[in-house]
C-alpha cells in the first residue's frame, strides 16, 4: 500500500484598499486587495496549510508568523517554496492540490490557469496535479457581501 496523507487548509482574509490583489502568485487587477502581514494570498495560504497538515507539521501560523517582521509583505509562494523543502526532508511529495477561493468579485476565471501553473511550479509538479475554482457566495456572508475573501484547499501527499 502506498503511504500517503491527506490535509485541509482554510485562510481568510479582509479586503482594502491600497493592497495589491494576489491569488495563487498573480496579480489580478482590481480596485481591492487583501490586507494580511504577508502578501494575503489567500489561496496559497489554503495550499500551504493543507500540506503542512498532511505531514503533521502544525499550519503557516507557526512556520511564518504575523509577528515576525521577516514575513512582513512576503511572498507567499516563496513560502510555499519552504513548506515543499520542509515535505521534501521528510520523505513527502506532493500527490494533488484541489482548491477554491470563495470571492463574490472579481471574476477569477480568466486567471485560473495561470494560478494553477505557478503553484504547480512551487509545489514543483505537473499542472494537471493542481485544481483552483472560484465560487461566489450568492452575496451572502462577508465574502459575499465583498469583505473579504476565503479559500479552502485539500492536499494529498505521497511518501517518496
Amino acid at each position: 500500500m502506498t503511504d500517503l496523507r491527506m490535509g485541509h487548509g482554510y485562510d481568510v482574509h479582509r479586503l482594502t484598499t491600497g493592497r495589491k490583489l494576489i491569488l495563487g502568485g498573480q496579480e489580478i487587477p482590481f480596485e481591492l486587495g487583501l490586507l494580511g502581514h504577508s502578501d494575503a494570498d489567500v489561496l496559497t495560504h489554503a495550499v500551504m496549510d493543507a500540506l503542512l497538515g498532511a505531514a503533521g507539521l502544525g499550519d503557516i501560523g507557526q512556520h511564518f508568523p504575523d509577528t515576525d517582521p521577516a514575513y512582513a509583505g512576503a511572498d507567499s509562494i516563496k513560502l510555499l517554496e519552504h513548506v515543499i523543502a520542509l515535505l521534501r526532508e521528510r520523505g513527502w511529495c506532493v500527490g494533488n492540490v484541489d482548491a477554491t477561493v470563495l470571492a463574490q468579485r472579481p471574476k477569477l476565471a480568466p486567471y485560473i490557469p495561470a494560478m494553477r501553473q505557478c503553484l504547480a511550479a512551487a509545489m514543483e509538479v505537473e499542472a494537471e496535479r493542481v485544481n483552483v475554482k472560484a465560487t461566489t457566495e450568492e452575496k451572502l456572508g462577508f465574502t459575499g457581501s465583498g469583505e473579504g475573501m476565503a479559500a479552502h484547499a485539500v492536499a494529498v501527499i505521497v511518501r517518496t
